[in-house]
């Protein structure tokens, strides 16, 4: 009897999140769901995180993923760019701690590593990589989408080894592993 596996990846931002579900079933994978949280109409930054976490909770409560997969900051140039999109994976992770889902982190070039073969690979050539291997009939507008898709393909292709070492199973298991972060 094969056991069943919904997979929710997440690329978060605070501008556009995007999201994808996969389920994995006998070692393949079936495309369930892509698309975006558009915060661009919203000013007010904390009610940008209240959003996501919002939404990441209702994804979860909808779908029930056995896992997630999140796309990890990468290290630009502006501070306060990467401080906003910490706080927002930050939020999307709380999400899924508070359900208890088990997280996974990705680097962008494993991400685009596992998908196209290149970790230097455009988003449009992550997308159209995704749109073959899943059947998909359309692309969206905004690849947002498309990244956080590929985030759960990737942790498909990987097995759920983490890239860059983080992945949590809950709150206690986040501050066994983070016991400077707390008190």
């Amino acid at each position: 009897m094969s056991k069943e596996k919904i997979i929710l990846g997440i690329d978060p931002g605070t501008t556009i999140m995007g999201f994808g579900l996969i389920k994995v079933e006998n070692k393949s994978m079936t495309f369930l769901q892509l698309n975006e949280l558009d915060l661009r109409k919203y000013k007010d930054h904390y009610l940008k995180l209240k959003l996501i976490f919002e939404r990441t909770v209702e994804l979860i409560d909808t779908f029930n993923p056995d896992e997630i997969a999140i796309e990890a900051p990468f290290f630009g140039k502006n501070v306060q760019s990467m401080l906003k999109l910490g706080r927002a994976q930050g939020v999307a992770m709380a999400a899924g701690l508070s359900r208890e889902v088990p997280i996974t982190e990705y680097l962008p070039k494993k991400i685009k590593m596992a998908i196209t073969g290149n970790g230097n690979a455009s988003k449009e050539q992550v997308a159209k990589m995704l749109q073959s291997l899943l059947n998909l009939k359309t692309l969206p507008k905004n690849l947002d989408a498309t990244d956080g898709l590929a985030a759960a393909v990737c942790h498909f292709y990987n097995a759920g080894k983490p890239e860059i070492g983080k992945s949590y199973s809950g709150w206690d298991a986040f501050v066994k592993q983070n016991p400077k972060k707390i008190g």
